[in-house]
């Protein structure tokens, strides 16, 4: 059925695309995370609001989310060239890929951050908590399920960024489909490349969706 598809080959540009979304994603909820929480902690009035770093963080975030990626690669040619070395392969494409997904990561955080009751910070006020005990005891938990609902969609999107990142070198799933399924029109290798991918990220929506079902039913 697929007489142009290299098994082996599409085995390790599997490998590639996990790699790079794995590695992308673990980064992207780390930083996204401090981003989102910052953004959060210096805009709310009950915490240490500071307007202006907010509006330099917020800046930042808002920039760099709004650049398209492709181009966003593009700009960050000498900062990976500077970092990796080199501009091919899948590793050459984790810097585009966190940088382009943690600021829509930490959006989605301080948006988490926003839902919770603020009558639940006022009475860990009340009690004697501290700023940082409000955030990692009564925040980070109340927030939690959305937190793990927006990597969740985030990482959807690193899967989708990867396959960009492929048009460019970056390796990978989306590097296979272009360079031996669409340049040299063999449709099988597009066909099988694009189903693996949606394989990807079905499987990481289900862990995404029977996490935040977990911790939905502790919390209740």
């Amino acid at each position: 059925m697929f007489p142009n598809v290299d098994w082996q080959v599409m085995l390790e540009q599997t490998w590639e695309t996990l790699y790079m979304t794995l590695v992308a994603g673990a980064a992207t909820f780390v930083i996204g995370l401090a981003l989102g929480m910052l953004l959060y902690v210096t805009n709310e009035p009950l915490m240490m609001k500071n307007r202006p770093i907010y509006t330099v963080i917020s800046a930042v975030v808002n920039i760099f989310r709004s650049i398209p990626f492709i181009i966003l690669i593009i700009l960050l040619i000498p900062f990976t060239l500077l970092v990796v070395g080199t501009m091919l392969g899948s590793t050459a494409a984790l810097p585009a890929l966190i940088i382009g997904a943690a600021p829509f990561y930490a959006r989605m955080v301080e948006l988490a951050l926003r839902e919770v009751d603020r009558g639940v910070i006022e009475a860990a006020e009340s009690m004697g908590a501290t700023k940082w005990q409000i955030v990692y005891k009564v925040l980070f938990p109340e927030a939690l399920p959305a937190i793990v609902s927006g990597i969740t969609v985030t990482i959807v999107a690193i899967v989708g960024y990867t396959a960009m990142a492929g048009v460019v070198g970056g390796g990978g799933l989306g590097n296979l489909a272009f360079l031996e399924g669409f340049q040299r029109s063999q449709s099988d290798v597009t066909f099988v490349a694009t189903v693996l991918i949606l394989v990807i990220v079905f499987v990481i929506q289900f862990i995404g969706d029977r996490l935040v079902s977990v911790i939905d039913k502790r919390s209740a």
